[in-house]
This record gives structure tokens, C-alpha cells and sequence, in this order.
């Protein structure tokens, strides 16, 4: 079975087990990271944040960009402008509007401005503590990473409920790793 194969096996066991830990932690989960704030290692008194949008299952990070934005952060969204290409990111904050997007997905209008983010929040099927994460297996993330951390430092922390974590995630060359990961139970710096 080559990586392609298993990670489309580990994506359908993974779905499940977000969709379970979504049911029971919607409400509550994305709060519980906001108390908590960035992990303080960061470094980052303010600057540029990425969220995202929850898409069918994943954790919010609106209450986390509401938080950081009242702190003075800059608050901003990723675009998926084409495949095969990396995201972009335009700027938004928490109330204000925004269209549909690839897969429906709300994003910024065009007329916001673009932003280079210090620190990207990433949503993720899986990942494990050596920070590898499973997304949906269209690369976006790991050509983004890839981009930004050619230009300046970039932190990438993976944000998903603590059930999706696995021992292993399988990961290939292309994969690019977090830095942290946060779930509504801990934060942790990636081995």
C-alpha cells in the first residue's frame, strides 16, 4: 500500500472521530483554547494571525482571533485561490462580513487586504506530537508552509479537538510539520 492509499485510509478513520469529538465539544473547545491564548514560546506579542473558518467538523478559531484582535493582533483568513497553488491570506476580523469561498467556505471578500501571517492557526484531521497532521489531501497547508517559511519565520499550530490525535500520522517528503498544536485539553511544543 503506498502513502497515497494510506492516508486516504487514516482520512476516513479520522473524519469520524472529529465529527464524534465535534457533537460533544462544538460549543465549548474553541472557548477553552481562547482562555488559554498562544502558546507563550511564540514569541509574538502581536503581529499578523491566520484562522480559518470551521468547514464541516473542524474546531472554531473565531474565539481566538476575537481574543488576539482585541489584544491588537491584525486577524486574517486564508483563500484558496486555484489547486496545486498555495493559500492566501486577506485580512478579517471577527463580525466582519464575508462570502463564499472554494467548497463554500467563507472567506474575505477580494477588496480586504492581503497579509503575510507570523503565526498560521491550521486545521487538521489528525496529528500527532511530532507535528504531523493529516488534512484533506489537497497539500494547500504544506505548499503555504512551505512559501511563507522561504520568506520570514512562520509558526504553524495545528488547532483540532484532543480526540483526533494518533500515535503516527503518515507523513511523506512534501509534508510540512507544525510547531504546535492546541486542542481544548493542552498545548504542546512539537518534537
Amino acid at each position: 500500500m503506498d502513502i497515497a492509499d494510506v492516508k486516504r485510509k487514516a482520512r476516513t478513520a479520522a473524519s469520524k472521530r472529529r465529527a464524534e469529538a465535534h457533537e460533544l465539544l462544538k460549543d465549548t473547545a474553541g472557548l477553552a483554547m481562547a482562555a488559554r491564548g498562544l502558546p507563550p514560546e511564540v514569541g509574538i506579542e502581536t503581529g499578523i494571525v491566520s484562522g480559518f473558518i470551521p468547514y464541516k467538523s473542524e474546531i472554531t478559531t473565531v474565539p481566538m482571533l476575537d481574543q488576539l484582535h482585541r489584544q491588537g493582533w491584525k486577524t486574517c483568513l486564508p483563500v484558496v485561490i486555484a489547486p496545486e497553488e498555495p493559500l492566501v491570506f486577506r485580512g478579517w476580523a471577527p463580525g466582519e462580513p464575508l462570502v463564499p469561498g472554494a467548497w463554500d467556505i467563507p472567506v474575505p471578500p477580494e477588496t480586504a487586504a492581503q497579509m503575510l501571517p507570523d503565526v498560521l492557526l491550521v486545521p487538521m484531521l489528525a496529528f500527532d506530537r511530532k507535528g504531523f497532521r493529516l488534512g484533506y489531501g489537497g497539500g494547500f497547508y504544506d505548499r503555504t508552509l512551505e512559501k511563507l517559511r522561504a520568506l520570514k519565520r512562520v509558526i504553524a499550530i495545528g488547532v483540532a479537538y484532543h480526540a483526533q490525535m494518533v500515535d503516527e500520522v503518515p507523513s511523506g517528503l512534501h509534508d510540512a510539520p507544525l510547531d504546535y498544536v492546541m486542542t481544548e485539553q493542552e498545548t504542546f511544543a512539537c518534537a
